[in-house]
């Protein structure tokens, strides 16, 4: 340790300001626990956003609603933008397959909401910035050394600060720093595609319908977002994700606008006409990783670092909101309780929480996957049938969309229905 430097010893570090380390300081915030956040770059302020839409965007289930609303920032977000859909259509290229979900058929006026992440990313920052308990610094981390059992983790920031926090989280994504320094086995595998994400404008408007077509390739999403205040249902912009192999989608991004928006509409078989116009594009690679453990004694992963999974149902964001509400609680739990922070049971007990119900969603997610991925004709007549015999079924099939709309299950105080957090 540098002994021209003093030792500061937050109960909390959280080194990521993405949604699900903003959401767990969020959590904490107004408490008698003291927080620091730290991130090398922090969230950029409305002011410095282009006038596009952002392509990063999140389908948040009425789980991550409740979150976001109980940590006082939904109203906010709705302020800028936020477009509900109330209806889901996916279906397969290869056959006459089709699934329909209505949120009406559980009584629902949605079934989630598409919002930009910057927005998300901006109300919850707001909303950190505002509590006495949580310092924000814009500073990455150098490097973290364990001293004793007792002491545990020194962690020094690239400024030469030096850290002792009783719980150190790594919220810093898929290329967590937390989660590679400290050694946490992964599995992971990479699936040898790429999405491209950006945003259009199509002939006809998407009436609050998320779209989704399993094609050869891989999946194609349409997810509606609203231009402004008024009907949503006649907004004609969507942002697109479109799975693709590494060349398909290295071609598709360098064609011009007009011979992308022509191959787009093909593809989506015109079910919203042409498509009209398209913003800048990007693509990332799609790799799963999942951390054998989500902690250790006096660290815990949350988000991307201790999880990520294909994009085909947008679920990621929407585990990592309950991994922070989980994590929260238990801290909250342990200080009143008057146990010590540095206990490894507070840690324990978030992991046996969240990683079944990850687990479970990975998995789920992998199965389809390689149902839709596979190209043997006899697979597709069965794929296909199975999907319009679910379709029929209308028990099972509301019951599966209640559990992905996060309303139903082991979720925390947080995630539940209700106008107050009562840890």
């Amino acid at each position: 340790m540098n002994s021209n430097s003093r030792l500061e010893k937050p109960d909390v570090l959280i080194a990521g300001a993405g949604m699900a380390g903003l959401a767990l300081a969020a959590a904490l915030a107004d408490s008698e626990v003291s927080v620091l956040l730290i991130d090398p770059q922090m969230p950029p302020s409305p002011d410095q956003w282009p006038d596009a839409f952002d392509p990063r965007v999140s389908a948040l289930t009425h789980a991550s609603e409740n979150i976001l609303r109980k940590l006082g920032v939904w109203d906010d977000m709705a302020q800028y933008r936020i477009s509900p859909f109330a209806h889901m259509d996916v279906w397969d290229r290869d056959g006459t397959g089709n699934i329909q979900f209505h949120a009406r058929d559980v009584g629902e006026e949605h079934v989630g909401h598409i919002v930009e992440n910057r927005i998300t990313t901006h109300c919850l920052l707001q909303r950190v910035q505002a509590a006495d308990n949580i310092e924000i610094r814009q500073q990455g981390l150098q490097k973290i050394l364990e001293r004793d059992q007792a002491d545990g983790w020194l962690v020094v920031l690239e400024d030469g600060a030096e850290l002792q926090p009783a719980i150190l989280v790594g919220a810093d994504g898929g290329r967590s720093r937390v989660r590679d320094q400290l050694g946490f086995r992964c599995r992971t595998w990479d699936y040898g595609q790429q999405a491209i994400v950006t945003t259009v404008k199509t002939e006809q408007p998407h009436q609050c319908t998320a779209r989704q077509v399993f094609l050869e390739s891989g999946p194609l999403a349409f997810l509606p977002l609203q231009e402004g205040a008024g009907n949503h249902h006649r907004s004609c912009i969507s942002s697109i994700v479109w799975t693709l192999g590494h060349e398909q989608s290295k071609a598709l991004t360098e064609m011009d606008d007009a011979a992308f928006c022509s191959q787009l509409a093909q593809a989506f078989e015109h079910r919203l006409g042409a498509v009209l116009s398209v913003d800048r594009r990007f693509r990332f690679p799609l790799i799963q990783n999942h951390a054998v453990y989500y902690a250790m004694p006096g660290v815990a992963l949350i988000g991307d670092a201790a999880h990520s999974l294909h994009p085909l149902a947008g679920q990621g964001i929407n585990l990592g909101f309950l991994d922070a509400a989980v994590l929260a609680e238990e801290i909250h739990r342990a200080a009143e309780n008057q146990l010590p922070m540095q206990d490894f049971s507070i840690l324990r007990r978030y992991q046996r929480r969240r990683k079944p119900h990850n687990l479970l969603m990975m998995s789920a997610m992998e199965g389809f996957k390689q149902l839709f991925g596979a190209d043997l004709a006899p697979l597709r007549v069965l794929r296909n049938r199975g999907m319009s015999l679910f379709n029929q079924h209308g028990h099972l099939k509301n019951h599966i969309m209640v559990r992905a709309m996060g309303m139903e299950g082991d979720l925390p105080v947080l995630a539940q229905p209700g106008l107050i957090a009562d840890f």
